[in-house]
């Protein structure tokens, strides 16, 4: 567990997604958990040497199954945007490790087994303040592009902000449920004075820099400019994949990486170009 700032704190060394913390009088304020129940534990027993009041909550930054999975072992009070809320409610009771493979990390786990999924017990739409002591409150605010449920954690206190999946550093972003024209007003908002200053916390890749959300805005444009080069064409959704090698070219992806990001790219440039521009979207759906 890395202390990035007095009382804030993240651990990458989970599968799937970088975990925050932040400890308050009342108690802890935790960011997503790890999809593997044996990180899930194990996370549980690192935050017991943390200081701070005897409550737990757990902000999801979205829904996606990589922070999700293991909220219910986390076997506390869980908070998210209203749309998380509905998301769940189209999703069957039960998660079960089977379908489409969409470059997503827990699809490497092995033994998951059929896992309860834990939806949000408080949602909120816009904006959320928690007040649990400490120099400030927390905020919670909806930032919708990576997905429509999407949000970040604030703590002005230490200048800090969580943004899930809003910047990733060195591997292709989830497309699947995204809007890439409010993924880029967000990525503005990330890089104008206000947040000067601030410690930026990927949810995938830890700490970044504003040259890296200036990085992912680019990648995000030439994307979304290839996009809507198809749709003027009338292109069927099976020529995304000639976006998929350009698009890689940005990362610099280890070997052994190389297989499932570009099957992240095909799954979610496939589905995004389903759900905005061709009429046949009835199959895609929301994750």
């Amino acid at each position: 567990m890395q202390s990035i700032s007095r009382n804030v704190y993240i651990e990458n060394n989970y599968l799937g997604v970088v975990l925050g913390v932040i400890s308050m009088p009342r108690g802890l304020v935790q960011i997503d958990a790890p999809p593997s129940p044996e990180d899930g534990r194990s996370w549980r027993a690192a935050l017991l040497s943390l200081g701070g009041g005897p409550e737990r909550i757990m902000v999801n930054l979205d829904a996606h199954p990589d922070r999700t999975l293991g909220a219910r072992a986390m076997d506390c009070t869980i908070i998210a945007h209203e749309k998380v809320a509905q998301v769940y409610r189209s999703r069957s009771n039960t998660f079960k490790a089977q379908g489409d493979e969409t470059g997503a990390d827990w699809e490497s786990i092995g033994g998951l087994g059929n896992v309860r999924w834990a939806p949000p017990e408080i949602t909120f739409s816009q904006q959320m303040s928690i007040n649990w002591g400490g120099e400030s409150p927390i905020l919670l605010e909806a930032h919708p592009g990576p997905a429509s449920g999407a949000s970040w954690v604030l703590y002005p206190a230490s200048k800090v902000v969580f943004v899930g999946d809003s910047v990733l550093k060195s591997q292709p972003p989830f497309l699947m449920s995204a809007d890439l024209p409010a993924w880029l007003e967000t990525l503005k908002l990330l890089l104008a004075p206000a947040f000067r200053g601030w410690d930026i916390v990927s949810g995938r890749s830890g700490l970044v820099t504003p040259e890296i959300v200036r990085a992912q805005r680019d990648m995000l444009e030439q994307i979304l400019k290839r996009l809507e080069k198809l749709a003027a064409k009338k292109a069927k959704p099976d020529a995304t994949e000639s976006i998929i090698s350009h698009a890689m070219s940005g990362y610099r992806v280890p070997a052994v990486r190389q297989r499932q990001y570009t099957q992240r790219l095909r799954h979610g440039l496939y589905y995004y170009y389903v759900r905005h521009y061709h009429a046949s979207n009835s199959h895609a759906g929301e994750e």
